[in-house]
């Protein structure tokens, strides 16, 4: 195995001291132009990279911020993403990107390992509903923002969308379409996401002077495609199909689409169809879905900008004042709910 060079190789080959190399590398300027070229040849003859963790490990402050989410295999989180690496690199950070899955053991151990790491910050999508995750990550110490959820007990910042309001917008939709019988496509009943839609869903009922037996619920395990297939599969078999139906996701709501097109049922004709988050799959299904949009670049940025402000205050003489930030979803109506009963 080849060995590593180090910044001394670097110091011998260019006949200078470590200093020198050391100026060279973090203050240029620093050092006279025939100094620094003859530095630079070196490191670039000798292939040297210096080690940003034992620089990170004197400094005592990490250029990664960490992200964790629970499904990458969801275009909604990718664009949270997407926001939060663009914050962190205006921020001259980097962001470390990892995927619970909606397992609470595995979001332990991605937390487990932004804590050795020691990460500037974490911007988090929780997956335990106990908050037992949560409380332990606290002990270390390290500033973390919520994306996509306010978790009960917690005082910490976080960046969500009013899911209240959006169940609501959806259900109101297919309501003024002239639908009675409405299903709501959940997912697991630990996400906080899945039980405010349902609220909101409920509300809109209510406004309408409808009651709760107006809405069927069929829970799902995951907020996915292949979910989404199996409840409409479970629709497809009851007696007194409903005529319309709310994903709590738009994965779970093309699943459903997949299922009915399978099926020969027409949508929206036969069953209409309103799904959640917007992503860029929903305008470009086979049937265009409607869907609650959630303006994930925004939350991203949002949140990491709200890390990047609490992680400066560490070292400011103002403290850090933890906020809640509410963004406010908007209905996108597209064919999939556009049938009037």
């Amino acid at each position: 195995m080849a060995q590593s060079v180090g910044i001394k190789d670097v110091a011998r080959a260019a006949g200078v001291s470590v200093g020198t190399v050391s100026n060279v590398i973090n203050r240029p300027d620093s050092v006279a132009t025939e100094t620094r070229a003859r530095v630079l040849s070196a490191i670039d003859r000798l292939g040297y990279v210096r080690s940003e963790s034992a620089r990170q490990l004197r400094a005592g402050r990490s250029r990664i911020m960490g992200l964790l989410v629970l499904d990458m295999g969801n275009p909604f989180f990718v664009e949270v993403a997407r926001g939060a690496e663009r914050a962190a690199r205006d921020a001259g950070l980097g962001v470390m990107v990892c995927n619970s899955a909606q397992s609470s053991s595995e979001e332990a151990e991605y937390l487990s390992l932004f804590a050795e790491q020691r990460v500037r910050g974490v911007l988090l999508t929780p997956s335990d509903a106990s908050g037992r995750n949560i409380e332990a990550f606290r002990r270390n110490g390290i500033p973390f923002v919520l994306v996509d959820r306010v978790a009960d007990g917690t005082t910490e910042c976080s960046v969500s969308v009013d899911d209240v309001a959006g169940g609501a917008l959806a259900v109101r939709h297919l309501v003024d379409a002239g639908h009675r019988s409405i299903a709501y496509v959940s997912g697991p009943p630990g996400l906080s996401q899945v039980r405010d839609r349902r609220t909101g869903a409920l509300n809109a009922l209510t406004e309408a002077g409808l009651g709760p037996e107006c809405m069927r619920e069929l829970p799902t395990e995951r907020l996915d495609v292949a979910a989404g297939r199996d409840a409409g599969a479970r629709l497809l078999g009851l007696a007194d199909r409903p005529t319309a139906v709310f994903c709590a996701n738009d994965l779970l709501a093309l699943g459903v689409l997949q299922a009915m097109y399978a099926a020969g049922v027409g949508v929206p004709d036969d069953l209409a169809i309103v799904g959640y988050d917007d992503i860029e799959f929903a305008a470009a299904a086979a049937v265009p879905l409607t869907s609650v949009r959630q303006p994930a670049v925004t939350m991203g940025a949002l949140a990491a900008a709200l890390l990047l402000e609490e992680t400066e205050a560490e070292t400011a003489l103002t403290p850090h004042e933890h906020r809640r930030v509410v963004l406010q979803p908007e209905l996108v109506v597209r064919r999939s709910s556009l049938s009037a009963r």
